[in-house]
């Protein structure tokens, strides 16, 4: 991306981007272009598409950004490029303007003499906001600025709508989710932080391959929901006249794959849960998920670590991070404690690991600080909610949380010494959950009693419980081997390495409620 920095327009653009409705100015700057846009037409020069550009703003910068004028001068650099006018100042015979594409900007140079009176008098009449194409050769300006010096001159696309003269403020965060084309053409911090995803999905996806991996893909509509804990959307197919969900996750599909023999599989998916909407919660979110055969917990804990780090490194060139004024090591190796030994690093007294399995103790502490919970919930769903309670806001270095009750991991192998607690765990950076990973469950008689057992919660109204899915115990049934599974919240961590404080920040396009 260009280091040029943005410089404040000339032309004034328009009325407050924060507005719902079209003001009475706005609405003329649009008459107006649309005005200009028929003549166009009528020349018959509206929207051509003849028009290739050779070069981009950033590539530019690179090559020849620390050319002397002399030299410049001497090389005669020919270049031809395309974006959108940001900028523009007319002076008479001469005239400058900026184009901004997706790697940068680069100013540009309008004359007489240069580009020709007729090209130079239409530019004049030109808007920012326009889509233009110019050739011509590379110079440098007396205040230092690469600059291109224009033969030839194009209007390819003309912008109707007038760009936001100003984009910042509280107020203007809401529109800038809702418009986000106009966010990423007015916010380059915007176009950072995206282009830091897109680094990060690829360096994960590169590492599962270097691994050996398989890249799969799963139904997003399924039948019955699984692979997590969470209420589904529902809709229905009409061919088949079928109810059918958009997939939670795609855990059952993805083990499935195991006991076929793909012994290696990753999927980078996106998946829906019908729930509330937070700083953290989209209905609509990115993950990764991975299975390994003949691996434990251990495997995973130790992949996710290589992944974040190796994502990190990749996207930002660095581990280490500042995320909302706190400082983040990727370098060091992760912190692991189990969930007994995290709730008492941060409770007020210490605790037995028998009290921490006792109801009665855990429903007293879990009312003490005014935490309500299901009256029907065994000892395994208070302890969690105690952890949460407790310790998991204070989790700001990357900690690996290990040791979960089996009673909320009911897709988890348990312990074969300790049937009460799962080989499981979840990672946490800056109090944030970002993944998630387990021995998996492959005793088909073991698992379709957990099923039976999350289809009573639902009957008792607990609509973010499991459905009971005959069609994976048959699978199961015909053996999966021993396996190992994990998932990253690809949002969250992006959240992270772009010191982003929103999961909306790093989602090109997340659900809002209707304007007005």
């Amino acid at each position: 991306m260009s280091d040029n920095k943005p410089r404040a327009p000339v032309e004034t653009a328009a009325a407050s981007s924060t507005a719902p409705a079209e003001t009475q100015d706005e609405n003329k700057i649009v008459a107006e272009r649309r005005a200009k846009l028929a003549q166009l037409r009528e020349e018959g020069f509206a929207y051509p598409n003849d028009f290739t550009r050779d070069q981009m703003a950033e590539k530019l910068d690179a090559a020849y950004g620390e050319l002397t004028a002399e030299d410049l001068e001497a090389r005669q650099v020919m270049a031809t490029v395309a974006g959108r006018l940001m900028l523009k100042r007319v002076m008479g015979k001469a005239s400058f303007g900026v184009i901004q594409d997706h790697t940068g900007r680069i100013q540009i140079y309008v004359s007489d003499d240069a580009t020709g009176k007729e090209q130079h008098a239409a530019y004049k009449h030109w808007d920012i906001g326009d889509i233009v194409g110019a050739s011509g050769t590379l110079f440098r300006t007396r205040t230092g600025e690469l600059t291109l010096k224009v033969q030839t001159l194009r209007l390819l696309t003309k912008s109707l709508r007038p760009l936001p003269e100003k984009w910042h403020g509280l107020t203007d965060v809401e529109q800038r989710y809702r418009q986000r084309h106009i966010d990423l053409l007015m916010n380059e911090h915007s176009r950072w932080t995206f282009a830091v995803r897109s680094r990060v999905v690829q360096a994960m996806r590169n590492l599962m391959a270097a691994r050996n991996y398989l890249e799969v893909e799963t139904p997003m509509l399924q039948p019955i929901p699984g692979g997590a804990t969470a209420r589904p959307f529902r809709t229905h197919h009409h061919a088949l006249d079928m109810d059918l969900y958009l997939r939670i996750a795609p855990e059952l599909y993805l083990k499935r794959l195991v006991v076929g023999g793909l012994e290696k599989v990753f999927e980078i998916n996106r998946s829906f849960r019908n729930e509330g909407i937070s700083t953290r919660h989209n209905p609509e979110f990115t993950m990764m998920e991975a299975y390994c055969a003949y691996t434990r917990c251990g495997y995973m804990i130790s992949l996710v670590e290589a992944l974040i780090r190796h994502a990190a490194q990749s996207a930002l060139g660095t581990l280490s991070i500042t995320y909302q004024d706190r400082p983040i090591e990727f370098g060091r190796p992760f912190v692991r404690l189990s969930m007994p030994d995290a709730i008492r690093k941060y409770a007020p007294e210490y605790w037995s690991n028998a009290q921490l399995r006792d109801r009665d103790f855990l429903a007293a502490k879990l009312t003490e600080h005014g935490v309500e919970f299901e009256p029907n919930a065994g000892w395994g769903a208070l302890h969690l909610m105690l952890f949460e309670t407790l310790a998991e806001k204070n989790l700001i270095e990357p900690t690996f949380i290990v040791d979960f009750p089996a009673e909320v991991s009911p897709l988890a192998r348990r312990y074969d010494g300790d049937p009460d607690v799962a080989e499981r765990f979840e990672l946490f950076i800056d109090g944030k959950e970002i993944a998630n990973g387990f021995s998996e469950l492959n005793d088909p008689e073991d698992q379709a009693a957990r099923f039976r057992e999350q289809a009573r919660l639902k009957d008792a109204g607990d609509q973010e419980a499991m459905y009971y899915d005959d069609d994976y115990i048959r699978a199961l049934e015909y053996g999966m081997p021993p396996t190992s599974g994990m998932g990253i919240g690809i949002d969250r961590l992006v959240m992270l390495l772009t010191d982003s404080p929103s999961i909306r920040d790093v989602i090109y396009f997340p659900h809002m409620r209707p304007e007005g």
